[in-house]
């Protein structure tokens, strides 16, 4: 029986690029953390919080903030913010970045990062409204 044996990055399983699950959280080419199937948040290994079927996100087990089904974003209960569904993000009212389509994240039009697999609405939020920080 053949076993096949994998590196580990900063806590994270680094897996060959043919095995790599969509939900990985990249910034600078590195593999910073990912979000996985049933919403659980890891950053460097370590569980950060969860986003809930229901909008919900939570940090460190206390609910943090909410993604509406229209992108809006709050965080403590107050308006922070709106993910379009083309990908642009908004902070008050201001052009902040983009989730494409693909994935890559850009601020001020400088790639930053990627969020492949993840949910537009989802990814916008990690990067951009400091829940959960991969970098």
């Amino acid at each position: 029986m053949m076993t096949l044996r994998l590196p580990m990055i900063l806590g994270i399983l680094a897996l060959p690029s043919f095995l790599a699950a969509q939900g990985d959280l990249r910034t600078g080419g590195s593999l910073v953390g990912r979000v996985e199937a049933d919403g659980t948040v890891r950053i460097q290994g370590r569980i950060e919080g969860r986003f809930d079927k229901d909008g919900s996100i939570r940090v460190n087990g206390r609910l943090a903030g909410r993604l509406d089904p229209d992108g809006t974003v709050r965080i403590d209960g107050r308006l922070a913010g709106k993910i379009d569904r083309d990908g642009t993000v908004r902070k008050n009212g201001r052009l902040v970045g983009t989730v494409e389509s693909d994935g890559t994240i850009r601020k001020e039009g400088r790639i930053v990062g990627s969020a492949k697999g993840v949910d537009r609405g989802k990814a916008g939020v990690i990067y951009f409204f400091g829940l959960f920080d991969p970098f």
